[in-house]
């Protein structure tokens, strides 16, 4: 006998509501029911669906370029010799450097779905930077 969703357990209480697509009795959602334990869950990888937080949690990043603080501004330009610095400037250096990291994660971006991967490496970032003629030394054999 199925009861209405609407309709209480107990006289006076909250409606019992049961939740769609998932089973209490043997444990399995309605998707992988029938299924063998992991069968459903893994993909080509073979390592799962990679759970994340719901979207609705989803912490939404905004206005990141700020956290490059005046002071660390400050400390790059005292490392360039620069002894006074005016106050707009601050504002320009994250634009501009916003706009390099921009060019760069594109082009290191670019490599990784070549190798039809989804990790960035250090390889791709100091490959992108030798592209753009920034070379930089220390990150192990890169062979041009």
């Amino acid at each position: 006998m199925a009861r209405n969703l609407s309709q209480s357990t107990h006289s006076g209480a909250r409606a019992r509501k049961t939740v769609v697509g998932f089973s209490p009795a043997s444990g399995q959602s309605a998707n992988n029911a029938g299924l063998s334990g992991g069968a459903a869950r893994t993909g080509a990888g073979g390592k799962g669906l990679g759970r994340s937080t719901l979207k609705r949690h989803r912490k939404i990043l905004k206005d990141n370029i700020q956290g490059i603080t005046k002071p660390a501004i400050r400390r790059l330009a005292r490392r360039g010799g620069v002894k006074r610095i005016s106050q707009d400037i601050y504002q320009r250096v994250r634009e501009a450097l916003k706009t390099f990291l921009e060019e760069i994660i594109r082009v290191a971006c670019l490599a990784v779905e070549y190798r039809q991967q989804k990790t960035v490496t250090t390889h791709d970032i100091v490959w992108a930077l030798d592209k753009r003629g920034n070379t930089l030394y220390g990150f192990g054999h890169y062979a041009k």
